[in-house]
């Protein structure tokens, strides 16, 4: 069964939002949920950009998008504890090895926790009370480290900018408001997006910011 690769951090309330959907979407089409945690901070590093929670107006705008998508979406919602805040141990619990549904299970807590609940997922103290002792002292652990930089890296590398963002077929959809697209391209209704990019790339630039 082929895959749809969801790369994620919770820091994200669109990452939330979309994880709240891609599962119904994915069996409705026959595929299955391939989840990646990626730390969002180096990949805004690498684009040399900021996350919208860093700047004034946007942050502002995020917080009315979020309510109107998850309202649409009859997703809960809440203000987070804090935000920004630190997602690196929670990332890495859900980095650990294990089944399908025990990771999926770990993903659907922290998240809920956060956006659902407005509950802190930063601490080991959080961790340990939402999914135990064991995972919170292995998140912890350099094997969970280097998984969790490992993913990362992997996804700067394939072109990931920002979460979500999703893979089907070795298409790109990107945030929460693609999963339209998403859907259209499982159909076998989406354009050839390649064919079209072949026109864009002779595009080129006679104005520039200083």
């Amino acid at each position: 069964m082929s895959v749809i690769e969801f790369h994620f951090d919770f820091i994200s309330p669109y990452a939330y939002l979309a994880w709240t959907q891609i599962h119904a979407i994915a069996t409705k089409y026959g595929r299955t949920v391939k989840p990646i945690p990626t730390l969002l901070a180096p990949l805004l590093a690498h684009g040399q950009t900021k996350g919208p929670a860093e700047i004034p107006a946007k942050r502002m705008y995020l917080v009315f998008d979020t309510v109107r998508t998850a309202h649409l979406l009859g997703v809960p919602i809440q203000p987070p504890a804090s935000h920004p805040f630190n997602p690196l141990l929670a990332l890495r619990a859900v980095s650990l090895a294990g089944a399908d549904a025990e990771v999926r299970a770990r993903i659907d807590t922290l998240f809920a926790a956060a956006w659902a609940k407005g509950e802190p997922i930063d601490s080991p103290e959080a961790i340990t009370r939402l999914l135990g002792q064991d995972i919170a002292t292995r998140a912890a652990s350099p094997e969970a480290k280097a998984a969790l930089r490992t993913q990362t890296d992997a996804a700067i590398a394939r072109g990931v900018f920002g979460v979500p963002t999703m893979f089907a077929d070795g298409e790109m959809f990107w945030g929460v408001d693609s999963l339209n697209h998403l859907e259209r391209h499982l159909r076998g209704e989406g354009p050839d997006v390649h064919a079209e990019l072949l026109k864009w790339r002779t595009v080129k630039p006679t104005a520039s910011r200083t």
